[in-house]
């Protein structure tokens, strides 16, 4: 199937692996894999590159010379969009909503190396979207004055272009599932700025692929927000399937990208029998949510779990979360004369 829109090639590790976790298959009596979409190859990899590929194309047939974007402070999506505008040598501004650090740690510090610039603005109590929303419109505002040719991206690069790269990546996770003989099996994927998880949702339904998805909420979850989300793509494309999405919101704990024991635990554990680094905002929350529903009996003995990495190693390096990590793991450093 061609791409409904046109792309640049920025995966050229594609397809990602997915790969079997023996390890923790034995331990948790299900068969567990992992599709290693933090093996991209740019700004340190992660899933907003498949996005990327869609929406830096139009900022280049625009004619754009600055990219502004918008996030959390340790945006993933700011630090790979940096990246990219990098390499093809374009201006980036990622806007954000916070409190200077004490240090710059984690993404920050890589936004940096990648040259871009970050607008801070603090914290005035208000809804943190409503103040990216106008921070960003100053911002743009300001650039156009300069002469700046300004594209603008959103959170996670989850519109309608963006979903387009998950669409590619559910046909490219159900040929590997069908070519490793995995059937029937449920994917499970972190739901912050939605993209991904509507992306994967309209590109499994598009090929009647028999793989089924579960998000896991990792931030404040609004269903009608998704289904206005979809909506406004079922329009642009044409979809022949309704909406009916599985979205759990009882994993979400203390709030986004918030330092948390459980989910350093199950950073651990997938440490500890796979080799695999996880993220403590995204992957590792979610993951966490997996080992909570397996708890649960949620998750049956003997079902097929196949997990998406969306990368975001860098925020393990994060101040918050590798203050508490060290802390953690300072016990296994032997020190002998």
């Amino acid at each position: 199937m061609k791409p409904i829109k046109p792309k640049l090639s920025l995966l050229d590790t594609a397809p990602t692996p997915l790969q079997y976790l023996s390890g923790l298959s034995q331990e948790l009596f299900r068969e567990i894999y992992i599709k290693r979409d933090d093996l991209t190859p740019f700004g340190g990899g992660g899933n907003k590159l498949r996005k990327l590929e869609y929406l830096m194309i139009e900022a280049l047939n625009a004619q754009a010379t600055t990219i502004v974007t918008v996030g959390a402070p340790q945006t993933n999506h700011g630090r790979l969009t940096a990246a990219i505008a990098a390499k093809f040598g374009l201006n980036c501004i990622i806007v954000t909503v916070g409190e200077p650090e004490a240090e710059l740690s984690g993404n920050l510090f890589l936004d940096g190396i990648f040259g871009a610039r970050v607008v801070l603005k603090r914290d005035d109590g208000r809804d943190k979207d409503v103040q990216l929303e106008e921070a960003a419109k100053k911002v743009i505002a300001d650039e156009v004055k300069k002469g700046e040719q300004v594209y603008f991206i959103p959170m996670g690069g989850s519109d309608t272009t963006g979903l387009l790269g998950y669409m590619d990546c559910a046909r490219e996770l159900d040929a590997q599932a069908k070519e490793q003989q995995i059937s029937g099996a449920t994917v499970y994927v972190p739901v912050g700025s939605m993209g991904t998880y509507l992306g994967l949702y309209c590109g499994l339904k598009s090929i009647e692929s028999d793989l089924k998805l579960i998000g896991i909420a990792i931030m404040p979850f609004d269903m009608e927000k998704l289904k206005a989300y979809f909506t406004q793509a079922k329009e642009e494309y044409g979809f022949n399937f309704d909406g009916d999405f599985h979205v759990e919101t009882g994993y979400i704990g203390k709030g986004y990208n918030e330092p948390e024991p459980r989910i350093r635990e199950a950073i651990y554990t997938m440490a500890r029998h796979e080799g695999i680094l996880l993220d403590p905002c995204y992957t590792g929350k979610m993951f966490a949510g997996v080992l909570s529903m397996i708890k649960e009996k949620k998750i049956k003995l003997g079902r097929q779990v196949i997990l998406l990495h969306t990368g975001g190693m860098p925020g393990l390096y994060a101040a918050p979360h590798r203050e508490k990590i060290e802390r953690d793991v300072k016990d296994r450093i032997q020190v002998i004369k």
